[in-house]
């Protein structure tokens, strides 16, 4: 523990100025809850000017929030304190030196994951900036979800390098990951317990005392730095491990005619001590930027760490594998399609598909790594035409997509639900099935949110996720 760090927090006194790095999904909602909190004074969210996301400045001075899905609660929160002059956006990264903590939310994508090298460029451009301007004093925290040993390693080289502090010495550093999931922004930063990791007690400690006031039934639990991220990285490898458990389950399920829907029930009835038995959701594919990349974080910390590792591994471990069947699911969505057309008398060269959901998960205009795109791709190269309709979501890197759901649907020769948006829960298959003109489109329901047997009354020739049970029903003639 060092004695002069701790008589340089003592002298600074309590955090009262805070900057918030990156101003998306996990930026924008910390930001504003820190600046809610009586105990903060202001809170500066710092966004590069740059093409693709500069416009977000603007916005958010205006008390507008650039996400486009239904998040509950953020504007009216970004209003309010914008309102009230306690946060305000910038890309002037000078003002870092007046804050007492600074936190850095910048994605963390890989390059290649198969060669498990991440891409830190962005973080690497904010610590950088951040580094520049770091004061004495000052606490940093990394929210992003990172390679085991990041903090300990990079994070606290760039700073020190562009600082000339020393962490531990002169500023304090910790890992503090986020938890959040679209849709829920606020509430998951309010009720998730928070993980706190320092490189040493004193930065621990400060980090506590930042997110203390934001948070509401949920506690804070301290450990070391490198401890946290593989504590975050270790979470979202079990749950895309149980969605991959579900995935292989509705497979089995669909090749012995069984829905998979009632088996699942079935399974989370078994209730009792010392019985867990919690099963997730099977579905189309995992999108998002959390979880098609955190197992590989994970092993990739491993590797670094560990050194030569003797045990399964990599794309061999249990969390290598699941990643494998979670990544066929839109492979398995084109399969579907291709039955669907041909149990029509069609082939997928020429077809019209209406594809309806471009976000990765429901009611949310998040697209990164959104498993509609390889299966776009591959019935692209089959010969289709694929329409895209999503209600929350501007076209995305040359791809049109409509937010006109009649004009999507019209003339489809298969209907493909990939995400469980509350729009398609209410579609018509009369009304569908009179926009598409034919006497027997096929819909495929990635997610489970239509009845197959109403479309199946309708004519429809009907696939799903995990229902063996409907997926060779007899053709309403």
């Amino acid at each position: 523990m060092s004695k002069k760090l701790q008589s340089i927090i003592n002298a600074r006194g309590p955090i009262r100025n805070i900057g918030v790095v990156g101003m998306g999904y996990v930026g924008i909602p910390a930001a504003v809850l820190f600046a809610d909190a009586p105990e903060f004074e202001s809170v500066i969210g710092f966004q590069r000017d740059s093409p693709s996301s500069g416009y977000k400045i603007g916005m958010l001075n205006r008390g507008e929030s650039p996400l486009k899905g239904e998040e509950p609660g953020l504007e009216d929160l970004l209003g309010k304190v914008v309102g009230a002059g306690k946060f305000r956006c910038t890309s002037d990264f000078s003002e870092v030196a007046a804050c007492d903590a600074v936190t850095l939310a910048i994605q963390t994508p890989f390059l290649d994951p198969k060669d498990l090298i991440p891409d830190f460029s962005a973080l690497t451009e904010g610590l950088r900036a951040v580094g520049r301007h770091l004061s004495e004093g000052t606490l940093v925290v990394l929210e992003s979800t990172v390679t085991p040993g990041t903090t300990e390693r990079m994070a606290r080289e760039i700073l020190e390098d562009e600082s000339g502090l020393v962490a531990g010495e002169d500023f304090a550093l910790a890992h503090a990951p986020e938890r959040v999931m679209v849709g829920r922004l606020l509430k998951n930063i309010r009720e998730h317990d928070r993980i706190v990791g320092g490189i040493d007690d004193i930065s621990t400690a400060r980090a506590v005392e930042l997110y203390r006031p934001v948070l509401t039934t949920g506690t804070i639990i301290p450990m070391s730095a490198t401890a946290a991220e593989v504590t975050k990285t270790a979470e979202n490898a079990f749950r895309d491990l149980q969605i991959a458990a579900a995935n292989q389950l509705a497979l089995h399920c669909e090749a012995m005619g069984v829905n998979v829907y009632d088996v699942r029930a079935g399974i989370d009835s078994l209730k009792g001590e010392g019985i867990t038995r919690a099963i997730l959701w099977p579905g189309a594919g995992v999108g998002g930027h959390c979880l098609t990349k955190d197992s590989w974080h994970l092993e990739r910390g491993a590797q670094v760490l560990g050194g030569d590792l003797w045990y399964p591994h990599g794309e061999e471990s249990i969390f290598g594998v699941a990643r494998k069947i979670n990544e066929f699911m839109p492979r398995h969505m084109v399969h579907l399609t291709v039955e669907g057309l041909g149990r029509a008398g069609k082939s997928p060269e020429g077809a019209n598909v209406a594809l309806l959901g471009w976000a990765f998960i429901q009611n949310s205009d998040d697209t990164r790594n959104t498993p509609a795109e390889p299966y776009l791709a591959a019935m692209e190269e089959a010969g289709a035409t694929v329409r895209v309709h999503d209600p929350f979501v501007d076209n995305y890197l040359g791809i049109e997509v409509s937010h006109d759901l009649d004009a999507t649907l019209a003339g489809a020769d298969v209907v493909v639900i990939f995400t469980g948006h509350h729009h398609y829960a209410s579609l018509d298959p009369v009304r569908v099935k009179e926009l598409s003109g034919r006497e027997h489109p096929v819909i495929v329901d990635g997610r489970n949110v239509v009845d197959p047997d109403a479309f199946i009354r309708a004519g429809f020739i009907y696939k799903g996720i995990g229902r063996g049970d409907k997926n060779s029903h007899l053709i309403r003639r």
